[in-house]
């Protein structure tokens, strides 16, 4: 990390830590997430604008200070290649830079909320009618500048979202770099930070980046280039993105979030890492009972689903052919192997797919019994289990697992590796460090065995464990105890007998001197 991002990071966090008052650090997330994308998208159209008028020799500031007719043809060209190269459009008036200087210049007078909210929805509106247009629409839905939770009267409001955009417009985002991430890698950063602080809730759709590092890897492995990569429960996207650095090139980001609010985060979150609006499809849906994107099938598939979520588990999905050929369906209140099932189908042969999941479906039985056997013997489809250690995830303290399923595998074994013990104690929230990570991937990709830590299982094994997976069957971690030298102990007591006795003598002899009793 450079030292930019690191102040950058840091600048970030304190301006929401300071500005946001009594108002919740997931309520203030809304708000400086989504203007923090605003200025993005304002920085990135006056680049872009730039660029389009320099054979003119002119910058899109002097387009605005022009008449409105001589500057009519300037303004519908930069609209033109921007609605194709950048998916959205806006007027030199409507930058965030302008807004944000009229309002630190203004002081308490300077009311701009209707003139934001003006431009936030002039935004979505520049897309419609475009191929962008369901890639930008309602992604301000949860900046809600007439909240009370802004403040009581109008004039609070104002003066709290003038402030933000004072701070944010003295930051320097380096948005010319068309190459780096900065900026995306600060944005997540914030969401991981908003995620730790507000429990369950967050955590539900924020994968710690130590894990998304290790489902990425196991997914890229042998491979340069993705043609799609999918996870059914996107949240913010991390994981998409992660996958993406660990290989050169990814065609298509595909993905589905059942919760608005993360929806509109994952499309902010990819395009502020410059993914364009062509190359990604995330839907706002219910993956399990309405899949958006049934007839694909993906190169790689990553996910950290909700444990044990409900979900309807209808006898109509006997004849779905994502479940149908299993027999079973997963419990309705354990909704776990519904996603796996769900994933495997997505993939392509030869793919790869890596989720995280709770301990409980390695050795659960019933329906999820039935499953399991089903994905090791009829599809020979495991290909490996991983135990990770406790307190990674954020509102969670329970221990996890990955498993990695592949489609197409020639070998019938399968490689646990036991990470449970291996990681850095933290007060509120343990982590992988980058050797704990190195050791996972190199153990999986040699598949190799080693004691106390991995072991690569027969079908036969898995089979005389009545297709339990439970990692301790695989992977024995117990350390023996040194024997107890009952000798030495009975020396060690006579000695301090001998002590006790002469600290006896010493206390009636130093009692006699005083000439008091001794208390012995």
């Amino acid at each position: 990390m450079t030292e930019h991002t690191q102040k950058l990071h840091q600048q970030l966090w304190n301006i929401a830590n300071t500005l946001r008052g009594k108002m919740g650090a997931d309520d203030f997330k809304d708000y400086i997430l989504g203007l923090i994308f605003y200025k993005y998208l304002s920085e990135r159209m006056e680049v872009f604008a730039d660029g389009v008028l320099e054979p003119d020799g002119m910058t899109y500031e002097e387009v605005e200070a022009k008449p409105a007719g001589e500057a009519a043809p300037y303004l519908e060209a930069v609209k033109e290649s921007a609605l194709v190269d950048l998916g959205y459009f806006l007027e030199p008036s409507q930058l965030f830079r302008v807004l944000a200087e009229r309002g630190d210049a203004g002081g308490a007078d300077a009311f701009i909320l209707d003139d934001l909210q003006q431009v936030l929805n002039g935004i979505e509106q520049s897309t419609q009618g475009t191929a962008s247009e369901d890639d930008f629409g309602n992604l301000f839905e949860d900046l809600d500048l007439t909240s009370s939770k802004l403040g009581k009267t109008e004039a609070d409001k104002n003066k709290l979202i003038v402030r933000v955009l004072a701070h944010l417009n003295d930051i320097d985002f380096r948005i010319e770099d068309t190459e780096s991430d900065v900026l995306g890698d600060a944005y997540e950063y914030l969401i991981g930070e908003f995620a730790s602080g507000a429990g369950k809730k967050a955590g539900e759709f924020y994968t710690p980046q130590q894990v998304s590092s290790i489902l990425a890897k196991l997914v890229t492995t042998g491979k340069t280039q993705l043609e799609s990569v999918y996870d059914p429960t996107c949240g913010s996207g991390s994981l998409l993105l992660r996958v993406a650095k660990e290989v050169e090139f990814v065609g298509r980001f595909c993905g589905q979030e059942m919760n608005p609010t993360t929806y509109n985060l994952c499309r902010m979150n990819l395009i502020m890492h410059n993914v364009h609006f062509s190359k990604f499809d995330i839907r706002n849906e219910d993956t399990l009972e309405r899949p958006a994107h049934r007839e694909e099938r993906f190169d790689a598939v990553v996910a950290n689903p909700p444990f044990s979520a409900n979900w309807s588990s209808s006898d109509l999905f006997l004849s779905d052919e994502r479940f149908g050929r299993y027999g079973r369906l997963a419990p309705k209140t354990k909704a776990d192997f519904a996603f796996v099932q769900h994933m495997y189908h997505q993939l392509k042969d030869g793919a790869t797919m890596a989720t995280v999941l709770p301990h409980g479906v390695l050795f659960r039985g019933a329906a999820e019994e039935a499953i399991r056997t089903h994905l090791i013997e009829r599809e020979n489809a495991l290909d490996a289990v991983i135990g990770l250690p406790a307190n990674i995830f954020y509102g969670t303290s329970i221990p996890t697992c990955i498993m990695v399923l592949k489609k197409g595998r020639a070998q019938r074994d399968v490689l646990f590796i036991d990470a449970s013990a291996h990681f850095e104690k933290a007060k509120n929230q343990n982590h992988l460090r980058p050797a704990d990570i190195d050791r996972i991937i190199s153990t999986y990709r040699n598949r190799a065995s080693e004691d106390k830590y991995s072991h690569l299982a027969s079908i036969e094994e898995i089979r005389e464990n009545d297709y339990n997976l439970n990692i301790p069957r695989y992977v024995d971690t117990f350390e023996e105890e040194e024997p107890v030298d009952l000798a030495a102990v009975a020396r060690e007591l006579k000695a301090l007998d001998a002590e006790m006795a002469q600290l006896d003598a010493q206390i009636r002899d130093y009692c006699a001197q005083l000439g008091i009793e001794s208390p012995f």
